[in-house]
């Protein structure tokens, strides 16, 4: 039978992880217990589950930054003014992502390190140039989040380490924040695209700075400074949209899969761009 361990501090964790090497860790468990058929159930190595955590579980702010404990749930940061008033396109994103019960169990932390291409955090994490702090017995070093996901399910994630929280940074002076997804339903769907996006517009209309994320169109996130900056300068208008839509379906690389013809992503992709005529400023 499988054995599962709840540990209330981190000096706790470190002992069953020195016990259970080979042990899966989790939180709210939405990804990884879906995964594990029951038939193997009770062979499946050591579970151990980070919810009792109460330090990895707070939301902090900083001079610059909006600090997340890994154990926070999607519901919590949906309640949370800081995350409303400073992080809107993330606020955004949690909406769309699963059901009420999903929220209510599932993490920023477990989100992250799922490392899926069709994540619903990750695309706005990636523009607000998020930071991750990994976290082991001896050490804890900090990554930008375009370089803890390496592909699809993978990370930087090391045997003893665990994602302790994730730092974000406030988009100063941004004032268009825009999350959007394409899935097979209006709700509870994975993403077939989606896109995060921060304008900042003068008070003329030109497009000052721009940030832009595609997700499920390509083995991790999808970004390049060169279409951001093809776009400053240029009136938030149809015309100037329509030409870096084209672009960005050439850029990313989706797949075939059951959910989605990779040409119909690749069309979805350029179209969320379009949606920018209807963002409003914050």
């Amino acid at each position: 039978m499988t054995q599962v361990y709840l540990p209330r501090t981190l000096t706790e964790l470190w002992t069953y992880l020195d016990g259970e090497p080979e042990a899966l860790i989790y939180t709210g468990g939405t990804d990884l217990l879906v995964k594990m058929p029951a038939e193997n159930a009770n062979t499946a190595p050591a579970l151990i589950c980070l919810e009792r955590l109460g330090e990895l579980r707070c939301i902090r702010e900083t001079a610059d930054s909006i600090l997340i404990g890994s154990t926070t749930t999607h519901a919590e940061l949906l309640r949370h003014p800081l995350i409303l008033a400073q992080l809107p396109v993330l606020a955004q994103a949690l909406q769309t992502l699963g059901s009420p019960l999903i929220r209510n169990m599932g993490t920023i932390g477990g989100n992250i390190c799922t490392a899926s291409p069709a994540g619903d955090t990750l695309p706005p994490l990636y523009i607000l140039e998020a930071e991750v702090e990994l976290h082991s017995r001896k050490a804890v070093r900090i990554l930008p989040i375009r370089e803890f996901i390496s592909g699809p399910g993978k990370t930087q994630l090391q045997k003893g380490e665990i994602l302790s929280g994730v730092a974000v940074k406030k988009p100063a002076d941004y004032n268009i924040h825009h999350f959007e997804k394409v899935g097979q339903r209006k709700s509870m769907a994975c993403a077939v695209a989606s896109m995060a996006a921060l304008l900042r517009l003068s008070p003329s209309g030109l497009i000052e700075a721009a940030r832009l994320a595609l997700g499920s169109v390509g083995p991790t996130v999808v970004t390049a400074t060169a279409i951001d900056e093809s776009l400053i300068g240029k009136k938030l208008s149809l015309t100037s949209l329509a030409a870096t839509a084209e672009r960005i379906r050439q850029l990313v690389a989706p797949i075939d899969d059951v959910r989605a013809s990779a040409d119909y992503r690749r069309t979805v992709s350029g179209n969320l761009l379009l949606r920018l005529l209807d963002a409003r400023t914050q």
